[in-house]
């Protein structure tokens, strides 16, 4: 049986199909997970901070100024890295919805271009009836909207207009 042909409690994936459809889904669900991960990162930069001045603190008889301080090191870049991922996770869950948002504007934004071309190429295929002048004695004379042979600047008004 195809994953087309199970009924929808079946598929495990449904749910998160019709959460991909759906920006405003998709956002809501990210969210989720966003808090999630913002409230791991603040306990683990609470854990980064007790662990540090626990791990600082502790000496063993016989040691020198500052061998306690580098042998925290190793825990606390530890816990660094993971805060480390922890942010860029955070902040690629917020890129991620805005992408999806912008995707999403990007298709409706892609199908009016594309409207409109069509209906400029169908004006453009089929151009209305122009109205006939409305004086038929006056069809050579000069009409108000010059276009090419008219003059192009102040300094050229008493040139003769072009043949």
């Amino acid at each position: 049986m195809s994953t087309e042909d199970k009924p929808f409690f079946e598929d495990p994936n449904a749910a998160l199909r019709e959460i991909a459809q759906n920006p405003a889904a998709y956002a809501h669900y990210l969210a989720d997970f966003h808090r999630i991960v913002l409230d791991m990162q603040a306990k683990l930069e609470i854990l980064q901070r007790e662990t540090r001045l626990h791990c600082r603190k502790t000496r063993v008889e016989g040691d020198k100024w500052g061998q306690a301080f580098l042998r925290s090191f190793p825990v606390e870049k530890s816990l660094n890295d993971v805060l480390s991922d922890l942010k860029s996770i955070s902040s690629g869950l917020e890129k991620s919805a805005h992408k999806r948002h912008a995707h999403d504007e990007k298709v409706k934004e892609v199908k009016r271009q594309r409207k409109e071309k069509a209906q400029l190429k169908a004006r453009k295929n089929n151009p209305p009836l122009q109205a006939a002048p409305e004086n038929p004695g006056q069809q050579g004379a000069q009409s108000p909207n010059m276009g090419y042979g008219g003059p192009t600047s102040i300094y050229n008004l008493d040139r003769r207009e072009s043949a």
